[in-house]
């Protein structure tokens, strides 16, 4: 792991293997370690991977003030360290909260994107989108908004409703472990705080930016518990460059763990540019 300073917050990065640059943005609640297969697999093709722990995750920096937590920070940060490790372009890719990241960081900066990959979530307009079996699956973004509460209800006997309500996570006791420091739990809803806040709801999404025109995977998995197909399917209808979804059977919502080969395989397929250096 390298420790990165960028935007005034250290992220710890995992870099590996030589070729062109597949940035790995990882979700809630994980950190880089999720996406040990691909890294792996991606290095093994001729990939360079960069999987950095977002700043409130993992062993980066952890604010306390929630105006340093926001998704714009995020996006801030990826783009930063790109340009810190000197990359001309990459290919994104970034699962839950990570892949609604890596589409920011497509629209704020296409000149660095060769494409995208987006896994379980998909454009922002096609989440709003999803009629009302998708608000129902997403209840828990009203909780994760009061400050204290959310943080005792996941945490509570011994963490049994975060058991509970991640039980499909194949990484499990790890994440409640890493949960048990107050500060990483709280510095890690902060995404939710900042990101979904109660007047979303109230957005309208009709005129959302579509991506970039840059090749662009959606992926979404049968097992997910709280992400609706028509989220990543109604994608298609914002992307401006050429569109491939792929459904995974079998898999839950963090399919690069429960199905990686089927995963590595579609970012093997998928992934132009294999073998030039940058």
């Amino acid at each position: 792991m390298t420790l990165i300073t960028v935007n005034d917050v250290e992220l710890d990065v995992q870099i590996s293997g030589a070729g062109p640059t597949v940035l790995l943005v990882h979700g809630w609640p994980d950190t880089h370690a999720c996406w040990r297969h691909q890294v792996a697999a991606l290095n093994a093709a001729g990939y360079r991977t960069v999987a950095p722990d977002l700043r409130g995750f993992g062993a980066s920096g952890k604010p306390e003030d929630l105006a340093r937590l926001t998704v714009g920070d995020h996006v801030g940060d990826l783009i930063g360290l790109l340009r810190h490790l000197d990359v001309e372009k990459a290919h994104l890719v970034g699962h839950d909260w990570g892949s609604a990241l890596v589409q920011q960081v497509a629209m704020a900066a296409p000149v660095l994107t060769s494409s995208l990959t987006c896994m379980s979530v998909g454009h922002a307009a096609a989440f709003y989108g999803s009629g009302l079996e998708q608000r129902e699956k997403s209840w828990y973004m009203l909780l994760f908004q009061f400050r204290g509460v959310a943080e005792q209800w996941l945490s509570q006997d011994e963490f049994r409703n975060l058991r509970e309500f991640i039980a499909t996570h194949p990484d499990l006791d790890e994440v409640v472990e890493r949960m048990r420091d107050p500060k990483a739990l709280s510095a890690s809803l902060a995404i939710y705080r900042t990101g979904v806040p109660p007047e979303v709801l109230l957005a309208r999404m009709d005129d959302s930016p579509p991506l970039p025109p840059v090749p662009t995977m959606g992926l979404w998995s049968t097992g997910d518990r709280y992400l609706v197909e028509a989220g990543m399917v109604g994608t298609e209808n914002y992307a401006s460059g050429p569109w491939r979804y792929e459904r995974i059977d079998g898999a839950g919502h963090w399919m690069q763990l429960d199905a990686p080969e089927r995963v590595n395989e579609l970012l093997l397929d998928f992934l132009p540019g294999r073998g030039e250096h940058r």
